[in-house]
């Protein structure tokens, strides 16, 4: 998105346009990413006007600062904004426990509660949206407090409170309620005329839209269980390649998308950790317990994987519950069915010659010719052969075989008196 929104504005300003209109509604994102866009806003030569809509979208975290950062701040009615307290991804350490000894009823100090990396964060963020909110004119207060507390407000509170400029219905309002205002342009006073004025929307590409699909947290768990599963069944059936190609592009997608999602590495192992259980289930003979315990390992693992506090970054619970069924059939159906296909006997070519039967065409003592299968092959033995005599091959040693005579059948023929 910020690589979305920085080429958009800069086609804006290369048309002259003048106004950009950034609509929104974002659960939030990545500090850098936002922070990357605040600073192509606050440098755009072309006016911003941030627009939470349409009714029911909001501007969470990451959008409250961007909303902030803008030249105006709009929302449409049935919005809201704030819950702007950073959140740590890629966690591994818990919280800290409140001390024993403080008293019951009282609130724990923040020293206690917060480490000192969660505290510097905070503090960070507190003093940039009070800067951006110095900057536009806007209630710094509450935006501490939406940084400190979590707070959110609807559009109409977010009006009452001076978070925002203005409350629109659509854009075409928007346009008609900014028309006449004066903006601060890098300490140049301008005023917007855009009652109007032509709309030209710039809609995302297929690569900002093929990008945003990627980094979806249920897709990058798809690409990364293909990948897996392609992988694992090029190196178990050597000579697919079509399944080695996909796994590797699916893998290499999915890592693409975990580079920024909050993944706890203890929850990829245990993906790992049950697909292999499942798949020595699968080949090896048991009782199950391998098994069980690799569906056990993929589904903990699975939850486990998503690690934020952050809304809508998690994995569907059914998506779970439907990738878990399908692996253990996967690697209980289909390699069960590969390993037993390994054990029949080889029906075609030269290792199916090894064990068959023959009949000698000539007599000889070293080599001569036999017939196997209706061919005629060249043939060793240590043992003087005979026209008409059964022989079983031993071994082949490029087109010629070592033989040796057929054991003959003992059978015992009773007559009667």
């Amino acid at each position: 998105m910020q690589d979305y929104i920085q080429r958009g504005l800069s086609r804006a300003t290369e048309r002259r346009a003048q106004v950009i209109i950034l609509q929104i509604d974002t659960p939030g994102g990545l500090d850098v990413s936002m922070r990357k866009i605040i600073q192509e806003i606050i440098a755009s030569p072309v006016p911003v006007v941030s627009f939470v809509a349409p009714g029911g979208a909001r501007a969470a975290s990451a959008g409250t600062y961007i909303l902030y950062a803008s030249h105006i701040a709009a929302m449409a009615p049935a919005t809201n904004l704030g819950a702007a307290t950073p959140v740590k991804m890629n966690t591994l350490a818990s919280k800290p426990e409140v001390p024993d000894s403080q008293p019951k009823g009282e609130q724990p100090d923040k020293s206690d509660s917060q480490d000192a990396m969660t505290v510097k964060v905070i503090n960070d963020a507190v003093a940039y949206i009070r800067g951006l909110a110095q900057m536009r004119g806007r209630n710094a207060d509450w935006a501490e407090q939406a940084v400190r507390e979590g707070v959110s407000l609807t559009a109409a509170e977010a009006l009452d409170k001076n978070v925002i400029d203005l409350v629109a219905d659509d854009v075409s309002d928007l346009l008609a309620r900014i028309d006449g205002r004066t903006v601060d342009l890098s300490g140049e006073k301008v005023k917007l005329s855009t009652r109007s004025l032509a709309l030209e929307r710039i809609e995302q590409d297929w690569r900002t839209r093929l990008l945003a699909v990627v980094a979806d947290p249920n897709i990058a768990y798809i690409l990364m269980l293909i990948g897996f599963y392609g992988l694992v069944l090029e190196f178990t059936t050597p000579g697919t390649i079509v399944a080695g190609v996909v796994g590797a592009i699916s893998l290499l997608l999915a890592l693409f998308a975990f580079q920024v999602l909050p993944i706890n590495y203890a929850g990829l192992a245990l993906i790992l950790l049950g697909i292999t259980f499942m798949l020595a289930e699968a080949l090896l003979p048991g009782v199950g317990a391998l098994g069980i315990g690799g569906i056990a390992a993929f589904v903990i693992g699975s939850i486990m994987l998503i690690d934020t506090e952050v809304p809508d970054y998690g994995i569907s619970i059914p998506l779970i519950a439907t990738f878990t069924l399908m692996s253990a059939g996967f690697f209980m159906l289909v390699f069960g069915m590969v390993l037993k296909s390994r054990k029949k006997p080889v029906v075609s070519g030269s290792e199916e010659l090894v064990h068959s039967t023959g009949e000698v065409l000539e007599s000889f003592d070293q080599e001569g010719w036999v017939r196997v299968h209706g061919e005629r092959w060249r043939a060793r033995t240590n043992t003087p052969l005979s026209p008409g005599q059964r022989i079983k091959v031993t071994a082949m040693r490029g087109l010629l075989l070592e033989v040796e005579p057929c054991q003959p059948d003992h059978t015992m023929n009773a007559t009667e008196n």
